[in-house]
């Protein structure tokens, strides 16, 4: 195959002219390739070449692209309803509402809006009213957004340079089994006494008014850090021995990804507040804030606000009802870790043929691969995983591998749970030709 690497600046030069003159750049860099539609597993750019999506877009088109039940459910509402007042509710939204709330026991109540970062904002600011405290802690590894709270909580980057953040934010270390501050006498991870430090330095910064921890249960930006089993139960013992909530953020764990509904189920231990985002409306804009029927009440009897223009939007909503019937129609929790074992094996056969690969981990079909140069040192290889990652692209692959340096050189894999088992080993094929080429 080919391994000349495709440049659409040719195809169509006033769009790229566009570009350098219009498009404000805001972190990532573009790729030379426009992409034109996308369709399942597959983007495709303006030459009509195929590329085998294994972000699921923004890590969140979890159907795949244009899956035939969301074009249907938005040909069949946009004509209908679209978009409402903020006082009025719908049918889609408490149908959506009452599914959500139906799940989980303690998780109740449901409130519908439009991202990651806004439902984030929406969960802390919850959190504060209820408690009537404002100190929130996150890990050192996480994102949780861009706007205020979620952006004071958010330790993985972009913290510099913009002023100070919340008041009350602190950061403690996420447990890396890979990368152990705190080890067994055998060199493994030792999460529970790294859990004590943490929170013993907590406590001697707080001023008493703890309100809530958030917690992504892997945590994706960071490096696909997957909390150890017993962590979350351990996490929210310290919460409650401190009057504190626990907030967990599942933008990319939720909607069956790591093979349950949600990730915090693997472990039986339910947060105060979830927060669903980017798998829920399989790409398009729609997030949810979950909570108990008492916590609800007691904001609610505080004076509770939380105000935006889509609030409730009766379209999105008829899209995370559809999100939901496909994953129990197609099975696709069920799916996600059959899938994920499928994949997980042909990542570790590649790590056995590969020395520049040092871990494979994750859970389900969100799983990380980190590059280093050489096993014994650990030492992530930032420029060997954009060779990778550039192959790849030039051979119709995509990957994303995190290129914050505190994060290690870290491909996170996360293909849409529609992807079959060809279109996963099609994706292995390239990434093995990707590292030969790269190593060459």
């Amino acid at each position: 195959m080919s391994n000349s690497k495709p440049d659409n600046t040719n195809l169509d030069p006033a769009l790229w002219s566009a570009v350098s003159n219009h498009v404000m750049r805001y972190g990532p860099q573009f790729e030379k390739r426009i992409i034109s539609r996308a369709s399942g597993s597959y983007v495709y750019d303006l030459a009509n070449d195929p590329i085998l999506d294994f972000t699921s877009g923004q890590m969140s088109a979890v159907l795949g692209h244009s899956h035939p039940a969301i074009v249907k459910t938005v040909q069949d509402n946009i004509s209908q309803l679209d978009h409402l007042f903020s006082g009025m509710l719908s049918r889609p939204v408490i149908e959506l509402s009452r599914r959500l709330g139906s799940i989980t026991p303690g998780l109740e109540k449901v409130l519908l809006l439009s991202t990651g970062g806004e439902s984030n904002e929406a969960a802390i600011r919850l959190a504060k009213i209820v408690t009537g405290k404002h100190e929130i802690v996150a890990f050192s590894k996480s994102w949780h957004g861009m706007t205020g709270a979620a952006a004071a909580a958010t330790y993985s980057a972009a913290r510099k340079g913009y002023g100070p953040v919340s008041v009350g934010s602190f950061a403690i270390p996420a447990p890396h089994a890979y990368r152990p501050r705190f080890t067994h006498a055998d060199g493994t991870l030792d999460w529970r006494t790294e859990l004590d430090d943490a929170f013993n330095l907590i406590d001697s910064q707080s001023t008493g008014n703890l309100a809530a921890f958030i917690a992504e249960p892997i945590l994706s930006s960071g490096g696909i850090i997957d909390l150890p089993l017993g962590y979350l139960a351990a996490l929210k013992k310290k919460c409650e021995e401190r009057g504190m909530l626990l907030i967990l953020d599942e933008a990319q764990t939720g909607m069956g990804r790591t093979g349950h509904m949600f990730a915090f189920e693997r472990d039986g231990v339910t947060p105060d507040i979830l927060t669903l985002s980017k798998t829920l409306g399989a790409g398009l804009p729609l997030s949810a804030v979950l909570t108990s029927t008492e916590i609800e009440q007691k904001a609610h009897d505080r004076g509770f606000i939380f105000l935006t223009t889509h609030v409730s939007d009766p379209l999105p909503a008829a899209i995370g009802i559809t999100v939901m019937d496909v994953i129990a129609r197609e099975n696709l929790i069920a799916r996600a870790n059959t899938a994920g074992q499928h994949l997980r094996t042909g990542l570790e056969a590649l790590q056995q043929r590969f020395d520049c690969i040092g871990d494979v981990r994750g859970r389900g079909l969100l799983l990380g691969l980190e590059i280093v140069t050489d096993r014994q040192s650990r030492t992530p290889d930032l420029a060997m995983g954009d060779r990778i990652g550039e192959e790849a692209l030039a051979r119709g692959l995509s990957m994303n591998i995190v290129k914050v340096p505190a994060m290690g050189a870290v491909f996170r894999i996360a293909p849409p749970l529609t992807i079959s088992d060809d279109e996963l080993d099609r994706g292995l094929d390239i990434m093995a030709e990707a590292i030969q080429a790269a190593q060459r």
